[in-house]
């Protein structure tokens, strides 16, 4: 009973938020810095923890990982596969069973990718800031993306920008069936030295993989 009672909660605190998001000038603002800043950067990797949680099925799931992104190009490592995306290709390899699949990548998806989640406000979201957020003396922005078009599978995205330097601590998408995707950053390391072959698949250092070309 408990359970239902906080997700209801959660559901009306989130639909005061559909009700009140605007294009307010003061989220732009916060969402600009950020971007811009990434957008000095060449390249950065980090390290994350994932978490997926759904109160009404009882799920609490957290995996750590590693990305590393360059312009459109990213790579992500974590429990046992790696999404690989050269900003044309991408490709997905599961290690427990040596497969990897390959397929088109569409920039135009509305998927939210590592390499779309700092530009992603500028098309297609009202935003609003929601308040100064302490945590471990340090100050964070807290901000909330609602897509305009109501046939998204999700109706949120919370993101937590450090108001000194302006890089992006975590990252909250809440969908329609009552699911939250946490991405925490961590161990953040600006402009390291990565090659375009990164963020591209090389069979030859996986002998014996199956390959399903979906291209």
């Amino acid at each position: 009973m408990m359970r239902r009672i906080t997700a209801l909660m959660a559901f009306l605190l989130s639909m005061n938020t559909l009700l009140f998001a605007q294009y307010d000038p003061k989220a732009l603002g916060i969402l600009d810095a950020m971007s811009a800043k990434y957008k000095s950067i060449p390249s950065f990797s980090a390290k994350f923890t994932y978490t997926l949680q759904n109160e009404m099925e009882g799920v609490n799931e957290d995996f750590k990982g590693e990305v590393a992104v360059k312009g459109d190009k990213y790579r992500i490592k974590m429990s046992g596969q790696e999404i690989m995306n050269d900003g044309a290709t991408s490709w997905t390899y599961l290690a427990d069973i040596n497969e990897v699949t390959i397929d088109n990548y569409d920039p135009n998806s509305g998927d939210m990718t590592p390499s779309k989640i700092f530009t992603a406000y500028k098309k297609g979201y009202k935003y609003l800031y929601l308040q100064d957020k302490t945590e471990a003396g340090q100050v964070y922005e807290m901000v909330d993306l609602v897509p305009e078009d109501k046939n998204q599978q999700f109706f949120r995205i919370r993101m937590q920008i450090h108001k000194k330097d302006r890089t992006l601590k975590s990252w909250e998408i809440y969908d329609k069936v009552g699911n939250i995707y946490r991405y925490a950053i961590s161990d953040f390391n600006p402009n390291q030295a990565l090659n375009d072959a990164y963020f591209r698949f090389d069979t030859a250092k996986y002998p014996g993989v199956e390959v399903i070309d979906l291209r």
